[in-house]
């Protein structure tokens, strides 16, 4: 079974710990220096907070965690069908988690993300400039995005393709 992935950015984060541990009737799953994490079962969510560089205040992004690959392939497809540019970010460090994902903006602006945890991270990692994900109609991979995850793409004249596949 999925479960839905909620990543907000907040300014205080031990205030916003007491808060949401008192919310949800439960203590985090993970506590780092900036970020927290309540893996809940009712309702069946991921729910991560940071106050770091990391995260904008607010909502940061929404997501579907997979439990499987082949729930994560299944997502996956349902990401090409909507019709947006993808961007495949692929095996990453991300939140403290080993994860493979991929990333899509709804017509709002709302990032979306898709994702299937590997394992645990010693550090915060990497991740693809949310900002990259709407960064263009068409095309999702601004140039700021690193270049190991568009370095094919980035490589072919952007209007044409990007590393979220063929512009729309």
């Amino acid at each position: 079974m999925k479960r839905m992935h909620l990543h907000v950015g907040v300014a205080d984060l031990d205030a916003s710990i007491t808060f949401y541990s008192t919310l949800f009737a439960a203590e985090p799953s993970v506590i780092k220096a900036d970020y927290a994490k309540w893996m809940l079962d009712d309702p069946k969510v991921n729910f991560a907070i940071s106050n770091s560089e990391h995260a904008a205040k607010g909502i940061e992004h929404i997501g579907i965690q997979a439990e499987t690959a082949d729930e994560l392939a299944e997502v996956y497809d349902r990401l090409r069908d909507a019709g947006r540019p993808v961007l495949e970010e692929g095996a990453t460090t991300c939140c403290y988690a080993e994860s493979e994902k991929s990333w899509i903006s709804d017509p709002d602006g709302v990032i979306w993300e898709a994702f299937l945890t590997n394992g645990e991270a010693t550090d915060y990692g990497n991740r693809a400039p949310l900002e990259s994900v709407n960064a263009g109609e068409g095309q999702c991979c601004a140039p700021s995005l690193s270049p190991s995850i568009c370095a094919p793409a980035m490589a072919e004249e952007p209007a044409k393709a990007s590393c979220c596949g063929p512009a729309a």
